[in-house]
């Protein structure tokens, strides 16, 4: 496989700003609303244009988010297949050195690749993973869930791994297990992500008692993020936004960043259900300018149109028109090292007009759409493919009109 890092690439990254980073979470039933596990991947890169594919080629067919530009993607960076099994990563940046001009970890997204085609649950990766050579090529924390409620991460090496299991109070006494760009295996104080980590982390301790999570609540409240922690700020306040200040700020260890090229939840089975009701409700593009969009494996040979990519701009249309809007949000670039500051007001402000705010309702009218269709298959055992279709359709048509009344996009 190409390397796509130098040594001087990597330097940049601990400099200025990740290349590949990634917030993430995974959540065990046990302390969700609806008591099915979630994980959840915010995936920072500079590949702007994400999309949505379909796979059949494999021992088991599966939907991934994939770079767009590859015409036949041999990387995915999260994804479901048709037994429930789930898979997404951060990239680690404490647990292999780097040798010279080395990728830290070239193999992390083929790797989930193949296990998407091959593994039934947790158990079949933690075999492939034993079985592959070394050394492995992968840096990653692997975020890891099954239809049989198995769920964790698994921090890999070249070398190696240590598993953590969300199930085990040992591993997730609050019920859950976060990571961002450094594995707790890793060396100490290394890697990135700690700030990230850190508001991600206040924000479920904060509500793992109380039967509040759900994929909205990860969208709303952790997905377009713009708390830190560190500076003890919420620019959601009111207190960053003009007449107060001139509403701009800059791009700094926020979850939603600029980087932020797609964002999603897998959302199990409860024990006794189907694998093929495990839901992927996801956002392609930077999320504050992006809405879901509900997908699962059964029925997937055709997809909504919004999320996968077209055969003539190698681009999804929602992503395309997510990535448009982004690009007025950071608007400034007179000189170098500008382009972190970002238009604030233009995505929230005082009078309800910012580019989250417009869309918020859109984002909720989908899941209105959503709920009582998941909730009747559920109780009739099984998705129902024909519903499905006609739902993609229904939601398409909303989305496409939704950016047009909105942002004549």
């Amino acid at each position: 496989m190409k390397k796509t890092l130098t040594l001087l690439l990597i330097v940049a990254v601990f400099l200025y700003q990740d290349v590949q980073a990634c917030t993430s979470a995974i959540i065990s039933g046990k302390i969700t609303q609806d008591g099915r596990p979630l994980m959840w991947k915010q995936r920072d890169t500079g590949t702007e244009q994400n999309s949505v594919h379909y796979y059949k080629d494999g021992k088991y067919p599966f939907i991934g988010i994939v770079n767009s530009r590859a015409k036949n993607p041999t990387e995915v960076w999260m994804g479901t297949n048709s037994k429930g099994f789930s898979i997404m990563n951060t990239q680690s940046y404490n647990v292999v050195e780097p040798d010279g001009d080395e990728d830290m970890g070239p193999a992390n997204g083929s790797i989930m690749r193949r296990a998407l085609a091959v593994c039934a649950t947790l158990e079949d990766f933690r075999t492939m993973l034993d079985t592959l050579t070394r050394p492995m090529m992968i840096s990653a924390n692997f975020g890891v869930i099954d239809a049989n409620g198995a769920g964790g991460y698994f921090e890999v090496g070249h070398q190696g791994y240590v598993f953590y299991d969300v199930n085990d109070p040992k591993d997730a006494p609050c019920g859950y297990l976060a990571r961002t760009n450094y594995s707790f295996s890793g060396k100490l104080h290394q890697g990135m992500g700690y700030v990230r980590f850190m508001t991600e982390n206040a924000e479920l301790m904060r509500v793992a008692g109380t039967k509040e999570i759900t994929p909205e609540w990860i969208f709303t409240t952790l997905a377009r993020s713009y708390k830190n922690d560190m500076l003890g700020i919420d620019l959601r306040s009111g207190d960053y936004n003009s007449p107060k200040t001139n509403g701009w700020f800059i791009d700094k260890d926020f979850i939603a960043r600029e980087m932020t090229a797609s964002s999603a939840v897998v959302q199990g089975v409860k024990k006794g259900e189907k694998a093929s009701l495990t839901t992927m409700w996801t956002i392609l593009g930077f999320p504050p300018a992006s809405v879901v969009v509900p997908l699962w494996v059964e029925g997937a040979e055709k997809l909504p149109v919004q999320v996968v990519n077209d055969a003539k701009t190698s681009r999804s249309p929602l992503c395309d028109r997510v990535v448009t809007l982004k690009k007025s949000v950071f608007s400034f670039n007179q000189g170098g090292g500008t382009g972190s500051y970002f238009c604030w007001d233009k995505l929230y402000n005082q009078q309800g007009s910012g580019i989250m705010q417009k869309l918020a309702p859109v984002e909720k009218e989908i899941f209105s759409r959503a709920y009582p269709i998941i909730t009747s298959w559920r109780e009739k055992g099984d998705v129902n493919v024909k519903e499905m279709h006609a739902f993609y359709q229904n939601i398409d048509t909303y989305i496409a009109d939704s950016y047009k009344e909105l942002f004549a996009l």
